[in-house]
């Protein structure tokens, strides 16, 4: 066997070939990873499931949350958003975070009564009259009180977002009175309080998830729904209405919440700088929330809606026939919650 400086030519060889796979040979101790493999095993991946568009207040302050922490953390941790219901629908999304199949999620406040009925409090028709009534009660002992509802059922309430006030839509004619609403079907979110709002106009009701409803309301299995003027826009619903309602009988917010035990198994400088991000994130959208109302110029230039605004004494009648919610669900929110409301 030929020999090259007394070594073997199959030795050399092999030498070679080990070498440009990347085999190095144990010289007492474990090596370090390559900076590479340093940061894929120490990045942090959050999963960010919500259901409503990338254009509207809630898809733009997700995308905007997980680019600043993408910045504040030197891409350490990062937000992955799913958008649209991608991932989770309305009527499953809690349960997902729940088995950290994601670990966020920003729900509205009406599909939160099925994690405790005080957040129901937040449906109420004309319980707040504009977005800083809404503000201060959130900050205050209202809010306090909802995000304590959440830990016992492994969830972490970091951040309340906004979208702005609901105003109803439909196919079939314009609504000012309580009359008018007479054997109308709207498609509403599962809140028992919002079901019994429009059985107190006469209408009836159904629950679908939020990306079902352009359908339901272009093959008429409903007259009508309400929204807010940014999920109008964002999913076309007024290429499907006739006519829009400007109500602002009640509000649509919405809770971010984490899986709370993959929050508290977070480094404590992450949960601070996830905590500054939130925090920056929900002051930009709630200019988000109030830029998105100033587009009810847009409906209102479009030939194809026929707009009502309601005037002080036509929301006084609204509010005479939604008197009796508020007693009706005193017990069920609690009456000391209640009196939290402006």
């Amino acid at each position: 066997m030929k020999t090259v400086a007394g070594i073997s030519i199959f030795l050399v060889l092999g030498l070679l070939a080990a070498y440009l796979i990347g085999f190095q040979p144990d010289i007492g101790g474990e090596l370090p990873y390559d900076d590479e493999h340093t940061g894929l095993k120490d990045r942090i991946v959050i999963k960010f499931s919500h259901v409503v568009a990338e254009n509207t207040p809630k898809g733009l302050a997700a995308a905007h949350f997980a680019e600043l922490v993408k910045e504040k953390s030197q891409d350490r941790v990062e937000v992955q958003v799913f958008p649209n219901g991608m991932l989770y629908a309305e009527d499953n999304e809690i349960t997902a975070l729940q088995h950290d199949d994601v670990q966020m999620i920003a729900p509205s406040f009406s599909n939160m009564n099925v994690i405790d009925p005080a957040w129901l409090v937040m449906d109420l028709p004309f319980a707040f009259r504009n977005q800083q009534e809404v503000e201060r009660a959130l900050q205050g002992v209202l809010g306090e009180r909802l995000l304590a509802t959440l830990e016992p059922h492994g969830m972490k309430g970091a951040a309340f977002w906004h979208n702005g006030f609901r105003q109803v839509t439909n196919n079939v004619r314009q609504l000012r009175t309580p009359e008018d609403f007479q054997g109308l079907k709207f498609r509403i979110q599962p809140s028992p309080v919002l079901k019994r709002q429009f059985e107190a106009l006469g209408a009836s009701t159904i629950s679908t998830p939020f990306n079902e409803i352009y359908r339901s309301l272009k093959n008429g299995k409903v007259d009508g729904q309400e929204n807010t003027i940014s999920n109008i826009l964002s999913k076309r619903l007024y290429q499907v209405q006739r006519f829009i309602t400007i109500s602002n009988h009640s509000y649509l917010g919405y809770i971010v919440t984490f899986n709370k035990r993959f929050w508290e198994d977070l480094p404590p400088d992450v949960q601070q700088l996830l905590k500054e991000a939130l925090a920056e994130t929900s002051d930009w959208n709630n200019r988000e929330a109030l830029s998105h109302e100033n587009r009810l110029q847009m409906l209102a230039q479009n030939q194809s809606i026929e707009m009502t605004t309601l005037s002080d004494a036509d929301k006084a009648l609204w509010r005479q026939r939604f008197e009796p919610l508020y007693q009706e669900f005193a017990d069920i929110i609690g009456s000391d919650l209640m009196k939290e409301i402006p």
